[in-house]
């Protein structure tokens, strides 16, 4: 079976609900940020973001349902489906759902995610229940030999 692997942030917070057979479904949908072509970056355009529906099951849709909302960055992999509808407005519309057989959460609990698709916190499959404690003044690290230290917000991505 093919696997499918996106990053992005959640568009609205996520929905918990339970089948008619007792069985937990999250359902949250996440924008992905598309690398902009020459020319868009050219014209200063960013190119629309495109958004996946995700549902995942269980215990794993809990834990979405527990820790993510809205403008949360997560790392989703599962398998995907194109569904083809009529929208509201009579025209034709596509929709990709993605269900989850693991999902990341890269904002770390506390924080808020920037939009811009930058972060640089490190994945945590499962927030911890209590909150860590405060990190001691922040020290930029010495980049090592050879190697020039930058700061996210220099990072074209």
């Amino acid at each position: 079976m093919e696997s499918t692997s996106i990053i992005g942030n959640l568009a609205r917070d996520p929905e918990l609900r339970v089948t008619q057979t007792g069985i937990n479904v999250c359902t949250f949908t996440v924008a992905v940020n598309q690398r902009p072509t020459k020319a868009q970056k050219d014209a200063g355009q960013q190119p629309p973001a495109k958004f996946y529906r995700v549902t995942a099951w269980r215990e794993l849709g809990e834990n979405c349902q527990k820790y993510l909302a809205k403008g949360r960055k997560v790392f989703v992999s599962g398998r995907i489906d194109a569904q083809a509808y009529i929208g509201n407005d009579g025209k034709p519309h596509a929709s990709l759902e993605l269900t989850a057989d693991e999902v990341e959460f890269l904002t770390a609990r506390g924080e808020t995610s920037d939009t811009s698709g930058g972060g640089g916190n490190a994945p945590q499959a499962a927030p911890a229940s209590s909150p860590a404690p405060a990190p001691a003044a922040p020290s930029a690290p010495a980049a090592p030999e050879g190697f020039t230290q930058v700061e996210e917000d220099d990072l074209p991505f």
